[in-house]
């Protein structure tokens, strides 16, 4: 059973930074998701895919999953670049496409 270790990307709805800062470990499906017959719902024996752990760097999640034995592979964060514009920009001469309404 292998983990995954990653840093969440920033929420698209918010300007912040906000829970995007810490490193997590995921556990993987160890078995596929049933529907249960009676209620319908859908249910899994896996309980480790319950359990989401938190870390501040990526070298305190990866000593964490070396020490307990555990397999793990590490996506990379991705770092978004931020495009600077101000409103003046919209009324200048030189700009690359034409300002229409």
């Amino acid at each position: 059973m292998t983990a995954r270790i990653y840093r969440p990307a920033r929420n698209a709805m918010q300007s912040g930074q906000g829970k995007s800062k810490s490193w997590f470990l995921v556990h993987e499906l160890a078995e596929s998701k049933s529907i249960d017959p009676l209620m319908g719902y859908t249910t899994s024996g896996d309980t480790r895919q319950q359990v989401r752990l938190s870390f501040d760097t990526q070298e305190e999640a990866e000593s964490y999953a070396q020490k307990n034995g555990i397999a793990y592979s590490v996506q990379p964060a991705h770092e978004p670049t931020v495009k600077r514009v101000s409103y003046p920009d919209n009324f200048r001469h030189d700009r690359k496409a034409p300002w229409t309404h």
